[in-house]
């Protein structure tokens, strides 16, 4: 195997373990709950999960950002200019951190308001985020840390602190649930547990293997790398509010035909999420590994890294599709015993074995212009891709129904990646001289 196909499996691999263990730090809170006798207590955890999930989706610029900026500061042997991209990313971290504790109450009336939650599932949802926002620090924070040292092609860093998080949540929580009876506030307390121990260990991690620095505060502050820290971070807010209408709005279409089609759509949207967990661990390995050879000025390293990637991203989606061709059945009868949904099912799925060749070379390029900080050609990737989202719905669903909801999708993902390709040219070393 060739040098670069085993540095990005080095970085891929611990990246997919990462992405996959994740979403058992809501999984188990659901399982927990799930056993407290009523289901009032899973819906209050449904919703308050819901929050944070969207409201910290909103601040994945601080892993995205942290990761291209340390990758060519890190190439270039830049210690202090990595270093000033973690100390700069915490520091936004806590700032917005502050700013969602000091605005907890409105922000939690606002988003159950929307949701119309009502009755003692209200009650208990609010009571699940108020305790579990003052793990906001933590977890953004944890955001900077994760990118920070993917950016030092380090990806098993992030796996160990996700494999401490899920394993503290389910210890504590079941503790306090079960051994004290705290109920929703024990599974709240477990996790918010679990995401500053979670913190804590990163910032050992940081501390004992890199011994960064932190430099004076004129240095931090110095208005040119600020701007183009700020610059690439917004690019990548702006560009996650496009995806998050997109999820939104595809979420509430299935809503409005129905309690069936809406569980169809989310239960073949788990094919998109499990192929992104893989996708994005290749992603992550070019956003360190394009970030580190541009940095060092290796030209024909990240040409072969480019290349490399989207042979493994063209062999994920082959892969993948095959997997959901002979094993469709099987995957949708292990995530639902209701048998109406997997039959109505089927009538979509063909749109599931489209979206890993559909979607591969977003996903791919995604990484590639991260680790360049090319994010501006993200945003106009991204906000063309959802212009043509919507245009397509619009113009197809009154005559498809959901099919035209699923054409919509198909085209979003294919335009981001048909975008980045023509905009490919700006992943140039020259640009950073």
């Amino acid at each position: 195997m060739q040098k670069i196909n085993r540095e990005i499996l080095a970085l891929a691999i611990p990246s997919i373990i990462t992405n996959i263990t994740t979403p058992l730090l809501a999984l188990m809170d659901v399982v927990i709950v799930g056993h407290m006798g009523s289901p009032i207590y899973i819906a209050a955890i449904a919703v308050g999960g819901t929050l944070f999930n969207m409201m910290y989706w909103l601040f994945a610029f601080l892993r995205m950002g942290s990761s291209g900026l340390t990758a060519q500061a890190h190439g270039a042997n830049d210690n202090d200019g990595s270093n000033l991209v973690l100390i700069r990313g915490i520091l936004v971290a806590l700032c917005a951190s502050l700013i969602i504790i000091s605005l907890k109450s409105p922000l939690c009336q606002l988003a159950l308001n929307f949701m119309e939650v009502e009755g003692e599932t209200l009650n208990l949802a609010t009571q699940y985020f108020s305790i579990l926002v003052w793990g906001a620090p933590a977890v953004l924070g944890t955001y900077s840390l994760s990118g920070w040292f993917l950016g030092l092609r380090n990806a098993k860093a992030p796996m160990w602190v996700s494999f401490i998080v899920n394993i503290t949540n389910i210890c504590v929580s079941v503790i306090l649930v079960f051994g004290f009876k705290f109920k929703i506030t024990g599974v709240a307390f477990g996790t918010l547990t679990a995401q500053w121990l979670g913190f804590i260990i990163g910032l050992i991690i940081a501390e004992k293997k890199y011994h960064p620095s932190i430099p004076a505060f004129r240095i931090i502050i110095d208005s040119k790398e600020l701007k183009r820290f700020f610059s690439v971070n917004s690019d990548i807010f702006l560009r996650t509010l496009c995806l998050i209408a997109v999820t939104a709005w595809f979420t509430r279409v299935g809503s409005q035909q129905g309690t069936t089609i809406l569980a169809v759509n989310t239960l073949l949207m788990q094919f998109f999420i499990l192929f992104s967990y893989f996708m994005d661990g290749f992603a992550f390995a070019g956003e360190s590994l394009c970030g580190n050879f541009i940095g060092a000025g290796q030209k024909d390293m990240l040409h072969r890294c480019i290349a490399s990637l989207f042979k493994w991203g063209a062999l994920m989606a082959l892969l993948f599709s095959i997997i959901y061709v002979v094993g469709g059945n099987f995957l949708m009868g292990l995530m639902t015993a209701d048998d109406v949904i997997v039959e109505n099912s089927k009538e979509y799925f063909y749109w599931v074995i489209a979206i890993p060749f559909a979607g591969f070379a977003s996903f791919t390029w995604d990484g590639i212009f991260i680790g360049a900080t090319q994010t501006r050609a993200m945003l106009v990737s991204m906000a063309t891709s959802t212009m043509v989202y919507f245009l397509i719905y619009f113009m197809l669903f009154d005559q498809l129904g959901n099919h035209g909801l699923w054409v919509a999708f198909i085209a979003y993902l294919l335009t981001r990646g048909v975008i980045l390709s023509l905009l490919r040219k700006r992943i140039s070393i020259n640009n950073y001289k």
